[in-house]
């Protein structure tokens, strides 16, 4: 089979040297196999050098001083703000909020925008595929406020209902959230769609990110979310810092979502400015480390074009779908291909998914095990939990071909 296989768009091969990492042994005899990118990625060596160098020779606080190294710091960070609004086609630099995470942007719209703007009665419409992290934040705030939430259904082949996301649009949801990917179900959603009938019925909407922006080309202008959040740490950069985009009206109506130092204009005793944006969402010392790495893996990205990852991971995961469709009694989860990222969530008859990981760990093949923090949408399936396996730029066919044999090792053990 491996001499059928048509070989991905990217040259992995080259590009795991970056990745010092994945040079690894992690038993004897069994060399890393990442596929666990979908929880976190791996970091280039560029990333962390770019990091390292800040400390080594730039460190020091942001914005405020105006010796040498604060003025370099400032514009490595604030370079890196600018680099990232090119990379999503965002309008201006300043309607990137840096935050913690995708998490903490979400929670910023709702602690922000939504508990300010929102009253008693009004509808948030989420859809059932939803991560945690775009569920519980509405459900502390609706029960808080005494909102309404909706949610879009998932069809059993993994996709979003949008007959009855139409249906559902006529009870005038004031906000619409939703995630681009699924990161159980691989399902690519159609976000302009989505984006374009929300705002005709009124609403705003709020995109999770967290899954597209590190695996496909994202034009925040062509796609008209109001909101749009993700994470460094999934698309080759560190952990510690998330973006929130937001349209810059709205940005500009909400209130800080914390208070503290570099959020100000002026402070008395009784009272405050705020500052302008996107200072005004980022109270304290941010992570500029982070910052100033999460401008490198942007860099290392734009030099691959997400258009060339984009078109690996659909190799890679047709390869892998091919393979895994052919072991007896194991199931993937979700669409078809025509709708699918590289995400392939499975099911065994002989094995729980932790057992299934815990073999594969020991062929050196790295997975996740679990609801992924997607709970509701095991339930929607009625499985408790699936084993899944997410691939990379760094991925490669005979990183499947390990899989697959990890999977016929479990078969083996389990009888």
């Amino acid at each position: 089979m491996t001499d059928k296989r048509e070989r991905p768009a990217l040259d992995s091969e080259e590009i795991k040297k970056d990745f010092l990492i994945l040079g690894r042994e992690v038993h004897p005899g069994r060399s890393l196999v990442y596929l666990d990118s979908a929880a976190t990625s791996q970091k280039p060596e560029a990333v962390i050098k770019a990091m390292d160098d800040y400390y080594w020779r730039h460190n020091a606080n942001i914005h405020r001083g105006i010796h040498t190294l604060a003025e370099e710091a400032t514009a490595l960070y604030e370079g890196a703000r600018a680099k990232l609004a090119a990379f999503i086609n965002a309008p201006q630099p300043e309607q990137i909020i840096f935050t913690r995470n995708t998490t903490e942007a979400i929670n910023l719209v709702a602690q922000s925008w939504a508990r300010v703007t929102l009253k008693a009665g009004d509808r948030i419409l989420l859809t059932e595929m939803e991560h945690h992290s775009n569920l519980v934040p509405w459900q502390i705030l609706a029960a808080e406020h005494n909102l309404e939430l909706d949610f879009i259904p998932v069809t059993p082949d993994g996709l979003l209902d949008l007959d009855a996301y139409r249906v559902l649009l006529k009870h005038a949801p004031k906000l619409v959230a939703f995630t681009h990917m699924s990161n159980v179900l691989g399902t690519i959603n159609p976000a302009r769609t989505i984006i374009q009938l929300a705002r005709e019925a009124g609403a705003i909407t709020l995109v999770d990110g967290a899954q597209a922006v590190p695996h496909m080309p994202v034009d925040l202008t062509a796609l008209g979310a109001d909101f749009y959040a993700f994470s460094a740490h999934k698309m080759c950069g560190p952990t510690g810092i998330g973006v929130l985009y937001g349209r810059r009206d709205l940005l500009e109506a909400m209130p800080p979502y914390m208070g503290g130092g570099d959020m100000i204009k002026s402070v008395s005793l009784r009272s405050f400015r705020p500052n302008e944006l996107p200072h005004k969402f980022e109270a304290g010392t941010p992570s500029i480390a982070e910052g100033v790495g999460l401008g490198a893996a942007v860099d290392y990205l734009s030099a691959l074009g997400m258009e060339a990852v984009a078109e690996h991971e659909h190799q890679l995961i047709t390869y892998a779908m091919e393979r895994l469709s052919q072991i007896p009694g194991l199931r993937v989860v979700g669409p078809d291909l025509a709708h699918k990222g590289g995400v392939a969530s499975f099911t065994m008859e002989e094995a729980h998914p932790h057992d299934v990981a815990q073999i594969l760990d020991f062929e050196g093949v790295a997975v996740r095990a679990g609801h992924h923090c997607a709970q509701p949408l095991h339930d929607k399936f009625n499985i408790p939990s699936t084993t899944r396996a997410s691939f990379y730029l760094y991925n490669t066919p005979e990183d499947v071909d390990r899989l697959v044999d990890g999977i016929y090792r479990v078969k083996e053990t389990f009888g």
